[in-house]
């Protein structure tokens, strides 16, 4: 089993992975209620 090492965090890599996952979670959930609203009204 390996351990992890206690490295400091790259900010600016972590910083890149957040808008990497948050950006096509952001359009999937706009999509979506857009497509919400268009089925309810």
């Amino acid at each position: 089993m390996s351990t992890q090492t206690a490295h400091p965090t790259n900010k600016g890599l972590l910083a890149v992975f957040w808008v990497y996952v948050l950006i096509p979670l952001a359009w999937g959930v706009t999509n979506t209620l857009l497509q919400a609203m268009k089925l309810f009204s």
